[in-house]
């Protein structure tokens, strides 16, 4: 019988978690499960680093290519469907590996959502409306007195999180940071136990340089080519979440003309790094996690060892 644990693989954009997770598979009864925001949509395979077709037919990933990039994707969708998978993983006595760097998708599975107000349309009408006039940095700056806790993990371009913890002020008059605090959460998966397991490199400038070589080996390989055949195939448009995904974000301003060549390739860089610097500050809030260099030469060995310590099939 295998113990209840799910084992949680995280850590920042270009760490190499994919190839590890395939070869702990190799040793342990791993199935494993995407944690990643931009891979669950079809066609965008390039710029998600998405592992190819041959790859995933001998390294099955669970919730991958699931919706179409013109619609959305969301934590609460995400925390259904991995519930779903971790079950389905549960069933065939298999144990659940849970891969990737998008830590809201973790936070949602794990820690569950507050029940946060829904949507008006005609208030996000309006905060998009005042963004084109004013833009979306002097909104952040607006929500900063508004919310610092929120301001403060928000990028000032990031207009979806902004245009959200506007909304639930302006619906609520109470703050993302305060329904965070005081709304109950959900119940997280039990009796399942979750252990987190990080890598990552101990100096940020490896980090820096493999993120830099990545994004130009996706150009290389047609990055701008699949952008290009995604707009012809799918009714897409500029805020949809796909397109807001860093590297399409970027090449979507280029094939309209908003960037040159030169910056979109260099906006693309400073975005994903600042990404990483994200992703990197809320992995280091995690109390229970279990850190490994990537840079390690004995990086998989290390993590195969400590997993053995858990004694997974007792």
């Amino acid at each position: 019988m295998l113990k209840d644990f799910n084992i949680c693989l995280m850590g920042p954009t270009a760490a190499g978690k994919t190839q590890l997770a395939v070869q702990l598979r190799e040793v342990f009864p791993f199935e494993m499960i995407s944690v990643d925001s931009a891979m669950v949509y079809r066609g965008m395979n390039i710029g998600t680093a998405k592992p190819d077709v041959d790859f995933l037919a001998k390294n099955p990933h669970r919730l991958i290519d699931i919706c179409d990039p013109n619609n959305s994707y969301s934590a609460a969708l995400f925390r259904e469907d991995a519930l779903r998978e971790i079950e389905a993983v549960r069933s065939i006595n298999r144990i659940p590996l849970l891969v990737g760097g998008t830590m809201l998708y973790f936070h949602a599975l794990t820690a569950g959502l507050a029940q946060l107000p829904s949507a008006d349309m005609n208030i996000r009408i309006a905060i998009e409306k005042e963004a084109s006039e004013i833009g979306w940095p002097m909104l952040h700056e607006r929500l900063k007195k508004i919310d610092p806790p929120s301001a403060a993990r928000i990028h000032p371009h990031d207009r979806q999180r902004i245009q959200r913890a506007l909304e639930v002020f302006m619906i609520s008059h109470k703050t993302l940071s305060d329904w965070f605090a005081t709304t109950k959460q959900t119940t997280s998966v039990s009796p399942v136990m979750f252990q987190q397991l990080i890598i990552a490199p101990n100096n940020r400038a490896i980090l820096h340089e493999r993120i830099a070589m990545r994004f130009k080996n996706m150009l290389a390989a047609g990055l701008v080519e699949e952008v290009e055949e995604l707009k012809l195939q799918y009714p897409l448009t500029a805020d949809l979440p796909s397109m807001r995904s860093v590297g399409y974000r970027q090449v979507w301003d280029y094939l309209v003309g908003k960037l040159t060549w030169d910056e979109m390739q260099e906006k693309a860089i400073i975005s994903t790094r600042q990404l990483a610097k994200r992703q990197l500050t809320w992995l280091k809030s995690l109390t229970n996690a279990v850190w490994f260099d990537c840079e390690s030469k004995t990086l998989t060995a290390e993590v195969i060892q400590y997993l053995k310590t858990l004694d997974l099939s007792s």
